[in-house]
This record gives structure tokens, sequence and C-alpha cells, in this order.
């Protein structure tokens, strides 16, 4: 039996280490940036949080003082219930993610065609602009050569490339011939240099009628597709950029720098030539390339970060709103419900009789003397016939919770004020407080009954009893009555209706299972109880269950509201 518990034990501890993990990484490790204070403070969180949950709950079984109780018990019980609907939230942002992600790379799709389309409808005037400035220079197809002094003929046969790239033409081995000049067809621009025993440089051409000026001071430009190219006398360089960026020599190395477009493919010559493709040519397909491939990851990036920062904020909020909600609930007191429960044995004389039935109560460190008068408040406003307390008073001492209990004594009722242990007595020293409740003007029924104008009231110890001796006795409680007459049982548990239908009880009152206090909490509640919360019939015994006027643990309540509740019996003869 040891071993079950440490097994059951260890896969608890396994299964809140695995949720705070999970709910950690949603909410600060894929929001948050390494090393910033946002995330040491969430990390920090993550272990501080659940360490006073774990305090919170030993502390009030190993006895730690109250006061220390107390402050454990607020953040210690609270996030307990708000870790549960953040793990519940964020699971259901786990199937919002894709959706939301699809969603906004549609839109930042659309938004790059529109811009697409802008730009093309633009480039057309701008090519033409450009064409018109490169035919002021010299007429299409055409090429000029110019020696050192200036003086200009015409050029040697060009050497067409149907590609992208543009070539470079030299005279070979000191070869003293001019330089063949070159041309491209799709935009890429060259530059032609001297051969080793100084050749005649010559200019350059594109298809679209962009010449190439020599000067004769040792330097040339070359404009192609609108690119730049200098050189000095140490030797050429060019580069091309999309754009139209210009490149400005750096000193003698003839390196050309980064123009304002920012993609760059640079030529180092020492005089004996290079050649530069703008725009489309090849030596910026690489860069051109690389720089679409981060500009493509840069926003699935952003969308990846906004997607898990808007789940996280959106997780928060519900969860934040929902314990919210539930702890308001709880502060502001039981509401009283009204139900009507036929009894065939119950005689006229006695028709009405309303038992006001409070569960629950669970005064501790969280709920004490204030929640204490809200629910005598609400009892004596309902103006009943009978009181009936049936367990789970207080979680905590006497000595503790003494002065919490003490507005029980302002209960009223025509036929006085009862009471039956539940679980938590005996967690808190049930002897001690069953003589406290008789100090209060409540009358414990311990395995015993009485009798009231047209009833048996009887009442049975809580089954938790059992393992002190001092569990229910129904055999003690309803043994010696009379049968004839209509029998209330009051039994913290519902779990002995069948005894209690065995032992010929007409009507049990219990409470105990909050109604599940939280959702979905009430599903579990259904599944451990034969009843959770409202009147069923077994055999011919009814059994009601209230959902309680306090809260144990987390003082919230989400879909089981706390509630007293008017049994107002009726009789069914005429």
């Amino acid at each position: 039996m040891v071993v079950l518990y440490v097994l059951i034990a260890l896969a608890v501890v396994g299964l809140l280490t695995g949720v705070h993990w999970y709910v950690w990484r949603r909410l600060v490790g894929d929001t948050t940036a390494r090393g910033g204070w946002v995330r040491r403070t969430g990390t920090a969180a993550a272990f501080v949080l659940p360490l006073m949950s774990v305090g919170a709950v030993i502390s009030g079984r190993a006895g730690a003082p109250f006061a220390l109780q107390r402050v454990l018990a607020w953040p210690g019980y609270l996030w307990l219930a708000l870790l549960l609907y953040l793990t519940l939230a964020l699971l259901v942002g786990e199937a919002v993610r894709p959706l939301l992600r699809a969603w906004l790379s549609r839109r930042d799709s659309a938004k790059s065609a529109k811009s697409a389309d802008v730009r093309s409808t633009e480039s057309p005037a701008a090519d033409a602009d450009a064409a018109a400035a490169a035919g002021r220079t010299t007429d299409a197809g055409s090429a000029v050569t110019a020696d050192k002094t200036g003086a200009v003929g015409p050029a040697p046969a060009a050497v067409r490339t149907e590609g992208r790239e543009g070539a470079v033409a030299g005279d070979g081995a000191g070869g003293d011939g001019p330089v063949g000049a070159v041309a491209s067809n799709g935009g890429g621009g060259a530059l032609a240099s001297e051969g080793a025993s100084g050749g005649v440089p010559t200019a350059l051409a594109d298809d679209s009628g962009a010449a190439a000026t020599v000067v004769p001071d040792g330097g040339a430009t070359a404009l192609a597709s609108g690119t730049v190219a200098a050189r000095d006398g140490a030797g050429w360089a060019g580069r091309a950029a999309v754009d139209s960026p210009v490149a400005a020599l750096d000193g003698p190395t003839g390196r050309a720098s980064e123009g304002a477009a920012g993609l760059v493919k640079d030529a180092v010559g020492d005089g004996e030539g290079a050649a530069v493709a703008s725009g489309a040519a090849a030596g910026s397909v690489s860069g051109g390339a690389a720089e679409a491939a981060a500009d493509g990851a840069a926003p699935a990036a952003s969308r990846r970060l906004f997607v898990a920062r808007a789940v996280a904020v959106g997780a928060t909020a519900v969860a934040a709103g929902t314990v919210g909600y539930g702890t308001n609930t709880v502060l502001r007191g039981p509401r009283v419900k009204r139900i009507t429960v036929p009894l065939a044995k119950l005689p006229r004389q006695a028709h009405g009789f309303r038992i006001a039935v409070v569960s629950d109560i669970h005064l501790g460190p969280i709920l004490g003397r204030a929640h204490t008068q809200r629910v005598v408040e609400a009892v004596n406003r309902t103006n009943p016939d009978l009181i009936a307390v049936v367990g789970d008073l207080v979680d905590g001492s006497v000595a503790d919770l003494g002065p919490a209990a003490e507005p029980l004594r302002a209960l009223r009722a025509r036929h006085g004020s009862y009471f039956v242990t539940g679980n938590h007595e005996y967690y808190s020293g049930a002897e001690e407080w069953v003589d406290h409740v008789r100090e209060l003007g409540l009358r414990p029924l311990e395995n015993e009954h009485t009798e009231l104008p047209g009833f048996d009231l009887a009442g049975v110890n809580d089954v938790a009893g059992e393992s002190e001796g001092q569990g229910p006795d129904f055999g003690k409680a309803l043994g010696d009555r009379d049968r004839s007459r209509a029998s209330v049982l009051l039994a913290h548990q519902p779990v002995v209706i069948h005894d209690a239908v065995k032992a010929g009880v007409d009507l049990q009152l219990s409470g105990h299972t909050h109604g599940g206090q939280v959702w979905p909490g009430t599903y579990v509640a259904e599944l451990a109880n034969p009843t959770a919360a409202g009147l069923e019939r077994y055999g011919d015994t009814q059994l009601y269950v209230t959902r309680g006027a306090g809260a144990w643990g987390p003082p919230v309540r989400v879909g089981a509201p706390p509630d007293v509740t008017v049994v107002e019996l009726a009789s069914t003869r005429t």
C-alpha cells in the first residue's frame, strides 16, 4: 500500500511539473528574449508559485503557525486555480495558432502583391526616362573608342553575351591591339581594360542603348543599366547594384564600396580588368537570393512571435478573468436556493416545514469570520423552522478558528440548529469541534436521532471518522425509531445513500461535493458521487445534495455557485 501511495505521489508530481513547464514555455519562453528581466521574472514565478501552493496545502496538516498558513494560502491556492484555467486556455490556443498564422500570412501576401502591382505600373515610365538619357550619349548598339589623348574612333568588333552576366574583354597575353568591346543582352554592363602593353580601352553597351564614355585622364566611367564604375591608375573596379546604386571608388585598391541600395557585388582589379553585372546580372543573383530569403524569413519569425504573444495574452486574460469571477462568487456569500420535497409519511400538520441546509462552509486561513457572518445572515433571512449544518465547517483547529466560528451563535430557527461532522472535521480535531459547536448553540447528532413534530431527524458521523473508530452507525442512529414516521437523515457524504435506503430513510440531506466547485471539476464530482448536486431518488429514499456555502482550497467557484438551500417538506396526504 505504501508503494502505491508513493507511485501516485510521483505521478502527481510529474504531472504538475509537466504542466508548469508547458505553461512557462508558452507564456515566458516563447514570448520573451533570453536574459531579459521579463523572462527572469517569469522563470522565478514558475518556481516560487508552485512551492507556495505546496506550502499552502501541507502547512495546515503539518501544524504550521496560523499566520504562516494565511501568508501561503492566498497566493498558493489562487495559483492552483489560475494554473488550471491557464492550461485549458493555452490548450485551446494550440488550435488557434495555425489559424492565426495562416490568416496573417494571407494578409501579408495580399499586401506584397498589391505593392508589386504598384511598382509594375510605375516602372515603364522610369525605364523610358532612362533609355532617353542613355540615347543622348550614344546610339543604341554602338561603341566608341578613345585613346589616352581623347581621340575617338570606331570600335572593334564587339563580343556579345546572350546571358545575364557581364563580360570582360582584354587583348590577350601581351597583345597590343585594341580591346574588343563587350555588350550584354539583358542588363549586364561590362568594363573593358587595357592589355598588358597598353591596348585601347573600348566602350561598353547593352541592348538598351546605354553606352560607355571613356575620358582621357586615365579614368573611365561606364554607364550600363544605371551602374557607375570608376578606375584609377592602379586598375579598374566595377560594381552593379539594384535600383541604380552608385559605386564609389575606395582608394588605390580599386574596391567599389556599397551604395545606397545595400545589395553589393564588389570586384577588385589590378590593371587587368573587372566585369560587373547590374540589376539582374550574375554578380547580384546570389546576394539578391540571400536577401530575398532573409526578407521572407523575417516576416515569418515576426508572425510566429506575434501569434505566441497574442495567444499568451489571450490565455492569461481568460484565466485571470475566470479566477477573478470565481473568487468574487465565493466572497459575496451564498445565494439562497429553494426546493420542495414531498414525503409520503409526513403528516399534514408538518406540511410546509422548512429546513435551511448549510454545508461546506470551510472556515480556514482564507475564509474567516466575515464569511461566517455572511452565511449566518443568508440563513436567518430565510426564517427557517430548522437549520442543518451538514459537515465540513472548518479547516483548522479550534484555537485558530474558534473566533471565526463565533457568528454561528446568531443562528435562529424555531426548532433549533443541528450539526453533523464532515471529513474535514476529522482532519482538524473532530472531538474539539463537536464540543465547540455545542457551546455555540448547535446540537451535534453523533449517530443519533431526535423526534420533531411530524418526523424524525437523524444524523450520522462522516465515513472519515472510521479511522478513529467514529464512523457512521445507522443501527445506532435509526434502529430504535418508529418506522411509521417520516425520517430525515443528515449525512455529510452522499455515498452513504445505499445504507440510508436499507435503513428506511425518507430523505437524506448531504453536502461534500461542492458541485465540483470549479469547472470542469463538475464532471469529476458527478463520476465520484451518486449525486453531485440537486435532488434524486433512490428507491423509496430521496437524496438532496447542496453545493455548500464556502470553498476548499482556492476560494474560487466556477459553474457551481455556493448556496444555502431551503428544503420545504410537503405532505402527500389529503
